[in-house]
């Protein structure tokens, strides 16, 4: 039951995200003595400013997660957004403070630099090619930069796309050699798709991988199927890989220590699955 808990988090969005969320957040709460929970609700984008304000009204509600459609228009209903946020152009969690002021942040990027590191892969310093752009291309991009990482190379379709976001993570990592690339995948420590090929069946590879090295890491965003045809492709050619799933997974622990709830691991979300 989750009716008296004391702190609540609301998720907002659509149902299957927010249910998904809720029945992995609430049995780690439980087992760990934290009198909180993790409340699905499913909002129209007409009349959503008004419901995010009005529920931010409640004494005990911590902080919002957010999903689609409604990442966008939650940046403009909050006092500061953090930079990996204003990179992205979106915010997926927002949590009240003390003084009553609400921060935005983006954990897309988050979960991603957490399944690296879980993997043993250091960021620092390292060469790294993101293919795609967008949002979540975007939040990773910034994670990376936060990290410490030698290069970001971006690669898109629309070179605009790719140039306008070298320009926002410069603008905050001034230390990150970040600029427009070209799809010539040798010498790289990491490569990232962060475009939607390898949902369908057919889709080609996002990038060929005729140059690439087998000490380089590869990762997709992509999260079904588990193994893309681009992750199968890079471990045909020995190379370390990182699965979407990965990523979604340590999202979790990232948001939850947001919200003020520490010590969950990936592994506790795996076991409840």
């Amino acid at each position: 039951m989750i009716t008296g808990r004391a702190t609540l988090i609301a998720h907002i969005g659509y149902p299957t995200d927010t249910f998904a969320s809720s029945s992995l957040c609430n049995p780690w709460l439980d087992r760990n003595g934290f009198d909180a929970a993790v409340i699905p609700m499913s909002a129209r984008a007409e009349g959503y400013p008004d419901l995010f304000r009005a529920l931010f009204t409640l004494t005990n509600l911590r902080g919002a997660l957010v999903t689609m459609p409604h990442k966008v228009t939650t940046m403009e209903l909050v006092d500061e957004i953090s930079p990996a946020a204003a990179i992205a152009g979106a915010t997926n969690a927002v949590v009240k403070r003390e003084d009553g002021s609400l921060l935005a942040d983006q954990f897309d990027g988050a979960g991603f630099v957490r399944a690296l590191a879980h993997k043993g892969f250091d960021c620092a310093g390292k060469r790294v090619m993101i293919v795609g752009t967008g949002g979540v291309g975007s939040a990773i991009a910034a994670s990376l930069a936060a990290e410490g990482v030698g290069g970001i190379s971006l690669v898109n379709r629309h070179a605009e796309s790719a140039e306008e976001l070298s320009k926002r993570l410069r603008a905050h990592y001034p230390h990150v050699d970040t600029r427009p690339g070209t799809r010539d995948s040798r010498g790289l420590d990491l490569i990232v798709n962060a475009t939607s090929l390898g949902v369908r069946a057919g889709d080609p590879l996002p990038l060929d991988l005729d140059g690439v090295e087998s000490t380089t890491f590869v990762a997709d965003a992509v999260n079904k199927p588990e193994l893309t045809p681009f992750l199968v492709e890079a471990q045909r050619r020995g190379c370390r890989i990182q699965a979407g799933r990965d990523m979604l997974l340590e999202m979790v622990p990232a948001y939850l220590a947001f919200f003020g709830f520490e010590g969950a691991s990936v592994e506790d979300f795996v076991r409840d699955r």
